[in-house]
């Protein structure tokens, strides 16, 4: 019997684990290893962050799932890879710690053949002082943060409706944050309900971002076609922001956060600051701080994992400048090239390079996005690798014929602002590779026969049914596996 063991039930994770239950026979053990209980479809997060959703309606426990397709799990937290075992224990094993009740402080030495890190990013508000929930903004990267957020967005709302003026920032709280599709879907929505209350006179809005330009979402930005006409993200962004009269500041790392005041630099090394009533920025992201160790109980974190706490996978992590990386130096099967059983997949790896060009202020604070890794490429990458999992312990011989690299790989985002059938609206937006190949396509680095935009109803409705379809997919329903990642 094979124990294969997957670290996070995100997107990434959970998919993993639901490919490998089906793939492999019960004779196999699958073993999920998460600190949380519940499956949350982060998108929607959005929704709950205006008021338009409750938290129950964008998760659902994981234990019955897991009970009922026979994966064992654990509600604990990683902490320790032992890749060759111990002195005590032969076969590799991870540490964890459960944190659920009647459980919790228990530590536990899970032994496994092969190992999914998925467990996602540590939320890294403490590398930027003042930030986040119990600093002096919001988020919206959990469902419990997006609650907190519509608490503190109604009492702006509500000083609103009393004729207060209100000034609103949201955007990205950290030089070198990712995520911006996710704020900037959040900056559309809060303008949304303040035009619906028909408040926007007493409001000013303000979108704060890392990006060299806007529509860069760590990407490098790209060239979209739209009603025959090619186009960059940059005008396609700064023309959505402008219709619900959003200002503003990019090029902008955030470094401090006090009540009511945002501190940043800029590229040109000019400190800033930006006053506010109401802020909501995502932070950096950080690994979660698993260890490893050998044989003996030396420390070997450094041989698995860069320095961003990321796991280091099939990439090509030598230092270049910007102009000389390729695609092919993305991973394509996200195993480790230390231990061929461990594998890496969502933002639980170590990307080799940025996809946007790294820029320095003239005081040397790197301002630029990192690597997106969310969404679509998650659950494919989480597909990937568990299909390479089953079939090698089904054979006995480790094999990565399956690979997913992000050079090769599409993504779909829709940036939603509203709630319901009739009211709202979408910008849907295309691109493939989502990392831009410039070796096959010189002039645009993306394929512009499927690298589109176009705004309107439709993508708010698609939106809303994607909400659904993926959460109703993650609960294993009947036909689950016949839902696209």
């Amino acid at each position: 019997m094979a124990k294969v063991v997957v670290l996070g039930a995100g997107i990434s994770g959970h998919t993993a684990v639901m490919v490998l239950r089906k793939k492999l026979g019960k004779k196999h053990e699958v073993i999920m290893v998460s600190p949380n209980s519940n499956y949350q479809w982060i998108p929607s997060n959005i929704w709950v962050g205006i008021g338009q959703m409750k938290p129950k309606q964008v998760i659902f426990p994981l234990a019955p799932v897991y009970k009922r397709k026979g994966v064992n799990f654990k509600q604990a937290i990683a902490k320790t890879i032992f890749p060759e075992g111990d002195t005590a224990i032969t076969n590799p094993f991870v540490e964890i710690e459960y944190v659920e009740e009647g459980k919790k402080g228990q530590k536990e030495k899970v032994e496994y053949d092969y190992l999914i890190n998925a467990t996602g990013p540590k939320l890294n508000f403490a590398a930027t002082e003042g930030l986040g929930p119990d600093g002096h903004t919001v988020s919206v990267c959990t469902y419990g943060h997006a609650a907190h957020a519509w608490e503190k967005l109604q009492e702006s709302l509500d000083k609103m409706a009393k004729g207060d003026k209100q000034r609103f920032v949201i955007g990205t709280g950290h030089p070198m944050a990712t995520c911006q599709g996710a704020a900037f879907e959040y900056a559309l929505n809060v303008a949304f309900e303040i035009n619906k209350r028909k408040l926007m006179h007493l409001a000013e809005i303000t979108w704060i971002t890392n990006e060299y330009e806007l529509g860069d979402f760590g990407m490098g930005g790209a060239f979209i076609k739209k009603g025959g006409y090619v186009t960059s993200t940059k005008i396609f962004t700064e023309s959505i922001m402008a219709e619900y009269g959003i200002k503003w500041i990019k090029r902008a790392g955030v470094k401090k956060v006090e009540e009511g005041v945002i501190h940043y630099e800029t590229l040109d090394g000019e400190e800033s600051t930006i006053e506010f009533d109401f802020s909501m920025l995502i932070p950096g992201f950080a690994g979660v701080g698993i260890n490893a160790k050998n044989k003996n109980g030396d420390d070997i974190s450094a041989e698995l994992f860069a320095p961003n706490g990321f796991l280091k996978v099939d990439a090509d992590y030598t230092p270049k400048d910007f102009d000389n990386w390729s695609i092919k130096d993305w991973p394509s099967t996200y195993q480790s090239p230390k231990y061929e059983n461990i594998f890496a997949c969502g933002i639980a790896f170590a990307p080799p390079h940025s996809i946007s060009k790294p820029f320095k202020s003239k005081k040397g604070t790197p301002i630029f996005p990192t690597p997106p890794r969310t969404g679509m490429p998650s659950g494919v990458m989480g597909k990937v690798v568990a299909l390479n999992v089953a079939e090698s312990v089904k054979s006995g011989k480790t094999s990565v014929k399956h690979k997913a690299s992000m050079g090769k790989m599409g993504a779909a985002c829709i940036v939603s602002s509203g709630y319901g059938l009739r009211d709202g609206m979408a910008a849907t937006m295309t691109v493939y590779p989502v990392v831009p190949d410039f070796e096959k396509y010189p002039e645009w680095g993306r394929d512009l026969g499927y690298t589109v935009g176009e705004p309107g109803l439709a993508g708010h409705w698609m939106k809303l049914f994607m909400h659904y379809m993926f959460i109703y997919k993650a609960k294993a329903l009947p036909g689950w596996s016949l839902i696209p990642e």
